[in-house]
């Protein structure tokens, strides 16, 4: 399992970051990225912050820390400084919070972020077929979502993905060490949306050439 969106006690998380990574591995993960919830008043303090851990871990432990970025909840117009400025700091992954169901998402935030070529657009929503073309064009990896409310729009991101050959990854958005999920569990989300075994594991080799090219 290689799940590219986590989150610790630096935002909204229970779990420290070296206590998510170890309850990662210690459940099968072969890589973990810690991407905590972001704005612009919080940005620069914790990417570095991130971006230590994940170096002192990654000496001793064979599980692949990758520090990250969720930016989230900000003005659409925002995101492509935002996300340079992740970058800058050191963050390997930037992912921006998408127009799920469930929370008051900004119109326009899924465009914005793809045209900003971030790396993954998390739980997408209702994306339109004019958005995920362009994600294509712009190589925007679309995030099937484990968790509760969030995934409710799993079937129709899956569809429109594979209507439109766009990449799509698997994640828990953990923000407790419960959420964490095994291979098994993951396979049976994947079923769920509407996937097949072939493109649950065409998931997984995305998340990999992901943590490949992170490492």
């Amino acid at each position: 399992m290689i799940d590219l969106h986590t989150h610790t006690l630096f935002s909204d998380g229970e779990l420290l970051p070296s206590e998510l990574v170890r309850r990662a591995e210690m459940i099968g993960y072969e890589a973990v990225a810690l991407t905590d919830h972001a704005d612009s008043s919080n940005l620069d303090w914790i990417v570095p912050r991130l971006v230590q851990v994940c170096g002192d871990l990654n000496r001793w432990w064979k599980i692949r820390a990758i520090p990250g970025i969720e930016l989230t909840h900000v003005p659409p117009e925002m995101i492509g400084g935002l996300a340079e400025k992740a970058r800058t700091l050191g963050a390997r992954l930037v992912l921006v919070h998408g127009e799920t169901l469930v929370e008051p998402v900004s119109p326009g935030t899924n465009r914005k972020a793809i045209e900003s070529g971030v790396d993954i657009l998390a739980h997408p929503g209702l994306i339109t077929e004019e958005e995920i073309s362009l994600a294509r064009k712009q190589k925007v990896a679309l995030e099937i979502s484990a968790r509760k409310g969030h995934s409710l729009a799993n079937g129709h991101v899956a569809r429109m993905a594979r209507k439109f050959g766009v990449p799509l990854v698997l994640n828990t958005d953990s923000h407790s060490p419960d959420d964490l999920i095994t291979r098994e569990k993951a396979l049976k989300g994947a079923l769920g949306a509407g996937l097949g075994p072939d493109e649950f594991e065409q998931m997984l080799q995305e998340s990999r050439r992901f943590v490949a090219r992170m490492t």
